[in-house]
């Protein structure tokens, strides 16, 4: 009871005193990107900054007689699990296309690298026709050691789908990853440009061609499921790697694809939710673009799903319907909370930035909505994340003076193979996961999963769904954080 009474007292001061501090967007931007460093697999380059890692998965694709390494580590495992990394990079790309203008230099040149060292690999998991690699690495064997990835001795299985068996979901996705990456290149590296877009190009044939969800084929469900499974359907990531062609190309036969898909492929279900398994918002934002901007009116029904969308998160609209936190955090049941924080509040300035251009606001009903309240709300999603929320804590790691300490990250809470080479084994890592020290390690710019329903957060390593960092979780706080530091004084 005193400990209870001590919280909410807490509380109290928090919201009380904390909510007028300032936020240095630009120093949470440079750690956001940095922190991608420290997921990276593969031969690590001279320049990398996170040095307590080195270089892991150096066979990786070896039983397939086909070179696999590189990409990244989703979260705090050691498995790639393509869905959510073509999806983490489809979201950084968007982050630059959107915002790399408001970036400043050095560290828009260190969000091309971050995209790169994805794109690099996804175009390793699309070189083969009719067949694309899916994942590399066993996750049951990885889950049951708390291991380095530097000293990974368990199953580096590599999944791939082959034609005409299904991967719409991760090769539509993969499409739209390098379709934007094409986009994000363009200037400055046109011949990888335009082999970004050529590859995106044969993924997307791939993705529409053999029809259905990668995690029913027999031989990578066990493998994907229940991590990464395809809950919600593969039509959505057509439709978006449809959209992103067509922003990349200007072809028509992409146009008429996404207008004459949209209601068989279920472009109208309105479903509120955005991230690695739902594109169905950002696929509306993404395609009002199209309407707002170049009056595009064939695509009328997209715009009208993504103003619908808006509407839902504004608390004094009649169809809000969003659960937030009493600290003014999104919220959504299922762990990781923060993913659903940061991805929202990305299409909301998305879709602002297409508001002022076109000096419109959004009517939800009895209430218009203008891009200035989308950027005050993100804002508030900004700021609960970078520590203006209950319990006061930075949910960023090595963001201010009070951030999570016992993130549930195999790397980060080892010690570095720089300070101690000899080999941990699988099980011998146990005592650092037991441990109630902080990590040796410090992941600077990794976002966590975030509190609970209740504001609530307590930093320990084993409660995954809340002090587990993830990719995807960052990719689109990219773009977020690139606005606020260019708009710092905004209110």
């Amino acid at each position: 009871m005193k400990v209870s009474n001590l919280y909410h007292v807490a509380v109290f001061l928090v919201l009380l005193i904390g909510m007028g501090n300032s936020h240095d967007y630009q120093d949470a931007l440079s750690k956001a990107i940095l922190f991608f460093e420290g997921q990276r697999s593969g031969f690590l380059p001279a320049d990398q900054r996170m040095n307590w890692r080195g270089n892991s998965g150096l066979s990786d694709g070896w039983n397939y007689n086909t070179d696999l390494t590189g990409g990244y580590y989703d979260a705090g495992d050691n498995v790639k699990f393509g869905f959510p990394m073509a999806f983490t990079t489809t979201m950084m790309a968007w982050s630059v296309l959107e915002f790399g203008d408001m970036m400043p230099p050095n560290e828009l040149r260190n969000a091309f690298v971050a995209i790169r060292w994805a794109t690099d690999y996804l175009l390793k998991t699309v070189s083969q026709p009719n067949r694309i690699f899916v994942q590399v690495g066993d996750p049951s064997s990885d889950h049951d050691c708390w291991e380095r990835p530097e000293d990974m001795d368990t199953s580096r299985t590599v999944y791939a789908v082959d034609a005409p068996n299904a991967a719409s979901d991760v090769a539509g996705e993969t499409a739209a990853a390098l379709a934007a990456s094409s986009m994000a290149f363009r200037s400055s590296d046109p011949g990888y440009s335009e082999t970004l877009l050529r590859n995106a190009i044969n993924a997307f044939q791939f993705a529409d061609s053999y029809r259905g969800a990668y995690s029913d084929n027999a031989n990578v469900k066990y493998g994907a499921c229940p991590y990464y499974c395809d809950f919600d359907g593969y039509q959505d990531e057509l439709l978006w790697g449809a959209a992103w062609l067509r922003r990349a190309t200007q072809d028509d036969n992409f146009l008429n694809y996404i207008q004459s898909n949209g209601k068989t492929l279920g472009a109208d279900d309105n479903i509120n939710e955005f991230g690695w398994d739902n594109k169905h918002a950002g696929l509306n934002v993404l395609v009002s673009k199209e309407v707002l901007e170049g009056n595009m009116y064939s695509l009328e029904s997209y715009r009208a799903s993504a103003e619908s969308f808006m509407c839902t998160l504004i608390p004094e609209s009649p169809s809000s319907h969003i659960e937030y936190t009493s600290g003014g955090l999104v919220y959504r049941p299922g762990g990781s909370n923060l993913q659903h924080a940061t991805s929202i509040a990305f299409l909301e300035l998305v879709y602002a930035n297409y508001l002022t251009r076109t000096s419109q606001v959004i009517n939800c009903g009895n209430v218009y909505v203008s891009a200035q309240t989308l950027r005050q709300h993100a804002k508030r999603q900004v700021d609960y994340i970078l520590g203006d929320n209950p319990m006061g804590l930075s949910y960023m790691v090595g963001y201010s003076n009070y951030y999570p300490q016992r993130i549930h990250h195999r790397a980060s809470s080892l010690p570095s193979i720089k300070d101690h080479p000899q080999f941990i084994a699988c099980k011998d890592g146990s005592i650092y996961y037991n441990s109630t020290n902080s990590n040796p390690n410090v992941l600077v710019g990794a976002i966590v999963g975030g509190p609970g329903e209740d504001d609530f957060y307590v930093d320990d390593r084993v409660d995954f769904r809340k002090s587990e960092p993830t990719t995807y979780i960052n990719a689109p706080f990219v773009g977020v954080l690139a606005y606020f530091a260019a708009n710092p004084n905004f209110s």
